[in-house]
């Protein structure tokens, strides 16, 4: 069993910056990859970022450049920095593990990005 605990989100001016965080707890053996994943309203459910036990990332097109997804493998929580946000960022953040073949998710936090 694996319970993950998302960081609060908040409401961030165009141009600014904002961290969240995702701890993982409970029977974790190993987790592989670790992501966060974003839902706007009327909107599917994207990956933005990933990230393996490895150091390897991977980014949606557009927050490349912009967003920088971290791993600290010792506490079990994924980082996830976002510079230069923009109102199209604006969504329900989820955070989202993989552990030993199943998935689990963050209970979400909501990023609003408005002048």
């Amino acid at each position: 069993q694996v319970q993950l605990v998302e960081s609060r989100g908040g409401l961030v001016q165009p141009g600014g910056s904002l961290r969240l965080s995702c701890a993982a707890s409970g029977s974790i053996f190993s987790i592989a990859a670790m992501g966060w994943y974003r839902q706007a309203p009327g909107k599917q459910r994207e990956l933005v970022a990933g990230i393996i036990s490895g150091g390897n990332t991977n980014y949606a097109d557009s927050v490349k450049g912009r967003f920088t997804i971290s791993r600290d493998n010792a506490k079990n929580t994924v980082y996830l920095q976002m510079n230069s946000l923009k109102p199209e960022d604006t969504a329900v953040y989820y955070c989202n593990a993989l552990h030993m073949g199943h998935m689990y998710w963050g209970q979400g936090t909501q990023v609003t990005v408005s002048s």
